[in-house]
C-alpha cells in the first residue's frame, strides 16, 4: 500500500496523468483518473493497460498483479469525482491559468483535509496555492516522463505550504519506490532551471550550423554520459512544453539567457512538438 494515501484522484490523462495514475495502481492504491474529454480517458486508460503489459512480459509483474493494477484505476468525466479522495494530483496542461482555475474547484470539492498536489513543472505552488482556502495543503509533486520508470520525484513547497503537508507527500513518494528530492519555489524547482537551459542552447547549436542534430545528441551521449541528446529528450517532453517552461523561467527569473531559441518557437508554431505529434527535430511517422 502506498504509505500515507488510500484514494487518490488523478486530473489530467495525458502522458504524466497516465503515468502518475499507473503508478499510484501498482503500489496498491484506488485512483480515479479523470479527464473531461473523453478521447482523452480512453487514449489515457489503454497506455496504462498496454505499460502493465509491458511490465508483465518484463517478469517485473505478474499478469495477475498487472490485471489488479488496471482494475484499481477507476476513470471518471467530472472534476466532482475526486471529492472522496486523500490526495489530489493534477496534471493538466502547463498553463498557471487553467491550473489556478482546477485548484479553485477541487477547493470548493473537497474535504478540508485533503492534499492537493501539482505536477507542474515549472509554475509557481504559491500562485496555484493561492487560488484556495488552504495553501498549507498545496504542494508540487512533479513526476518525471515516463513516470512508472523513472525514480524521481520533485517535491516542491510553496510559501505556505506546511511541515506536515510537506512530510505526507515524501513519505507518500517513498511508498510508491520513488526518490522524493525536496526544492523551494522558483521558477523551474531544480530540475528544469538546470535542463532547459541546456536544451535550448543545443537548439542555438542546431540553428547557428553548430553541428547535425545527430551530433548533438552524440556528444551529449558519450561525450557526458547522459542517456538520451537533448534533441531528443526535447521531442520526448514536447517542445510546446520545453517553449512554456522557457517563457515561466524568462518572465519569473527576468533574465535573457532564458530566452527561448527562435527555431524552437518556430519548430511549436509549425505543429512540430515531437514525439507526441510525429515530428520533431526527428521524424516518428
Amino acid at each position: 500500500m502506498s504509505g500515507a494515501f488510500q484514494r487518490v484522484a488523478v486530473v489530467g490523462a495525458g502522458t504524466m496523468g497516465n503515468g502518475i495514475a499507473q503508478t499510484f495502481a501498482m503500489a496498491g492504491t484506488e485512483v480515479v483518473l479523470i479527464d473531461v474529454l473523453e478521447p482523452a480517458l480512453k487514449k489515457g486508460l489503454a497506455t496504462i493497460e498496454k505499460s502493465l503489459g509491458k511490465f508483465a512480459e518484463k517478469g517485473k509483474l505478474t499478469p495477475e498483479a498487472a490485471k489488479a493494477a488496471f482494475a484499481r484505476v477507476k476513470p471518471a468525466g467530472a472534476l466532482s469525482e475526486a471529492k472522496q479522495a486523500e490526495l489530489v494530483v493534477e496534471a493538466v496542461v502547463e498553463r498557471a491559468d487553467v491550473k489556478k482555475k482546477v485548484f479553485g474547484e477541487l477547493d470548493a470539492l473537497c474535504a478540508a483535509t485533503t492534499i492537493l498536489a501539482t505536477n507542474t513543472s515549472s509554475i509557481s505552488i504559491t500562485e496555484i496555492g493561492a487560488a484556495t482556502k488552504r495553501a498549507d495543503k498545496v504542494i508540487g509533486m512533479h513526476f518525471m516522463n515516463p513516470v512508472p520508470l523513472m525514480a524521481l520525484v520533485e517535491v516542491i513547497r510553496g510559501q505556505e505550504t506546511s511541515d506536515a503537508t510537506t512530510a505526507r507527500v515524501v513519505e507518500a513518494s517513498r511508498a510508491l519506490g520513488k526518490t522524493p528530492v525536496e526544492a523551494n519555489d522558483y521558477p523551474g524547482f531544480v530540475s528544469n532551471r538546470v535542463l532547459m537551459p541546456m536544451i535550448n542552447e543545443a537548439v542555438f547549436c542546431l540553428m547557428e550550423g553548430v553541428a547535425t542534430k545527430e551530433a548533438i545528441d552524440t556528444v551529449m551521449k558519450l561525450g557526458m554520459n547522459h542517456p538520451m541528446g537533448p534533441l531528443a529528450l526535447a521531442d520526448l517532453i514536447g517542445l510546446d512544453v520545453c517553449l512554456d517552461i522557457l517563457n515561466v523561467l524568462h518572465t519569473g527569473l527576468g533574465d535573457d539567457k532564458y530566452r527561448a531559441c527562435p527555431l524552437l518557437r518556430r519548430m511549436v508554431a509549425a505543429g512540430r512538438l515531437g514525439k507526441k505529434s510525429g515530428k520533431g527535430f526527428y521524424d516518428y511517422a
